[in-house]
């Protein structure tokens, strides 16, 4: 492969933070608070979609004043979130090796400066369609001009692994983040 896709949650430890802060801003709200299994099941999902799931009773009219509360609770605990075991040593690997990186995320730009070094395109929901979309994957593409059959996509989610064969890639799926094998195994990564 020349270019190899990753998904920011799936690249960074953030499955638990993130269900947490869903949890808390609901809480906040005072909707019913949803499991953390069920938080975190959302992951990957674009925001309107996932507070839909994760919260139903929270009307769509609340959803910036959800997503505010989750930030503001977020943001400042971001900093206890690291890289996955080994992500760092792959990632200085496939950068010595001259494969380019990408990330494709649901999440918001601003949190992706960290390992901005890393990667020749980052795409986000900020200017793509969601997933399981292929647009953040077609306009890696067309940013980097490598070809569909020399990309794969590294991800934790079913929407990570579906928006990978909706584009053509092969994929891998990590079994440390959002996604559960048997889930996971049944995209054929």
């Amino acid at each position: 492969y020349d270019l190899v896709v990753f998904d920011w949650d799936g690249t960074v430890d953030t499955t638990g933070l993130i269900a947490r802060g869903i949890c808390i801003a609901a809480k906040t709200l005072g909707y019913k608070e949803p499991s953390l299994a069920l938080a975190r099941a959302t992951i990957g999902l674009d925001w309107q979609h996932a507070i839909s799931i994760a919260v139903p009773d929270c009307p769509p009219e609340e959803y910036l004043h959800f997503n505010q509360v989750y930030r503001d609770w977020y943001i400042p605990n971001e900093r206890k979130v690291f890289l996955y075991d080994g992500m760092k040593d792959l990632m200085n690997e496939l950068k010595s090796l001259g494969v380019q990186m990408a990330v494709a995320t649901g999440k918001s730009r601003q949190g992706l400066t960290r390992l901005a070094p890393y990667f020749v395109s980052t795409q986000t929901v900020d200017k793509c369609e969601p997933k399981p979309s292929a647009d953040m994957l077609e306009k890696i593409a067309i940013e980097t001009q490598i070809p569909v059959e020399r990309t794969i996509m590294i991800g934790d989610s079913v929407f990570d692994l579906v928006m990978a064969a909706r584009y053509g890639c092969d994929s891998v799926a990590m079994l440390y983040g959002a996604g559960l094998r048997a889930e996971l195994a049944q995209h054929a990564p």
